[in-house]
């Protein structure tokens, strides 16, 4: 296979497209993509995650105009779309010949001919992991898709599918943020009666970094509530350190959220989901400088998050 994406960050088009309904996109929609992507852009962000679902498919499709109309863009990123839940049902959906549809019709919203890479949306419980791994190859074989991967997955569910294909799962997109702590905190509370209460799967970022499985976090920048829209006592502390820190570091606060992020060694691409540019280019020394933040720092900012002393 061609070698795997490694990209420092995504921009997550989810927030494109106008309204979360069926309704026809505008003129207006476009104009505002493209200010999106270009902004990306102008940080270094060459990566850009879609899903089929996104504004009922007006993210790809917006996204598809704003290609059409650049020449030489879409050779330039890295393209990835998601299948795998449905809209028109409520459902999960991973049988083969859904995955095969929903694909075409991605590719052709996004007006290209091939997706850099392909992630399954959501664990879909009366899926065959044998029947998911013909569509994979089918889809491969035919160039359609050059790389694979999951998103919302367990250890357990990502080896059940990677022992029946051919090539490589190269990513796991997961909720992961200061806000979202569970994938850092189920390895912490081992042995502890707060063990019970962690959902998160543990195991799955070690997992992850044994067989080379990209980490890409959603929700990275926690909705804004440490760099603008605290509400509760603990993301106010939060929020005001972040802003200590980022006047330390001489950066922003969004870089310092993320940097917590990448600074930890499962090598997590943050996803960026803003569609405001001027928070997009806030993001710049995330994407474009490593992680400062001392070890005293990030834990720091995890324990005004968390708002209790660990165990």
């Amino acid at each position: 296979m061609i070698t795997a994406p490694a990209p420092p960050a995504w921009y997550g088009c989810m927030g494109l497209g106008g309204s979360w309904d069926p309704a026809p996109y505008t003129a207006a929609d476009v104009e505002a993509a493209e200010t999106a992507i270009t902004a990306a852009l102008d940080i270094g962000v060459t990566a850009f995650d879609h899903a089929d679902i996104y504004r009922h498919g007006k993210a790809e499709a917006v996204f598809g105009e704003v290609l059409a109309r650049t020449p030489g863009l879409r050779e330039r990123i890295v393209l990835q779309t998601k299948c795998g839940i449905r809209l028109d049902g409520g459902f999960y959906d991973l049988r083969g010949a859904s995955i095969v549809a929903r694909v075409s019709e991605s590719l052709e919203r996004l007006r290209t001919d091939y997706v850099d890479v392909l992630l399954l949306h959501r664990p879909d419980p009366l899926a065959e992991p044998g029947e998911i791994a013909a569509a994979l190859h089918r889809l491969h074989d035919e160039g359609l898709v050059r790389h694979f991967g999951v998103s919302n997955m367990s250890a357990a569910q990502i080896a059940a599918l990677r022992s029946r294909l051919d090539f490589p799962l190269v990513a796991n997109q997961l909720e992961m943020s200061l806000a979202r702590r569970d994938w850092v905190e189920s390895g912490v509370l081992v042995n502890t009666a707060a063990a019970a209460a962690d959902g998160f799967p543990h195991g799955t970022l070690e997992y992850c970094a044994e067989h080379g499985i990209r980490l890409q976090a959603w929700g990275s920048l926690a909705q804004g509530v440490y760099t603008g829209r605290p509400t509760t006592p603990a993301e106010h502390t939060t929020a005001e350190l972040v802003k200590e820190l980022a006047v330390r570091h001489d950066t922003t606060p969004e870089t310092i959220v993320l940097w917590w992020l990448t600074r930890h060694p499962a090598k997590i691409a943050p996803v960026l989901g803003s569609t405001r540019p001027d928070r997009i280019r806030a993001c710049g020394d995330a994407v474009n400088r490593a992680a400062a933040l001392t070890h005293e720092e990030w834990y720091r900012l995890w324990l005004a998050a968390r708002d209790e002393p660990l165990p």
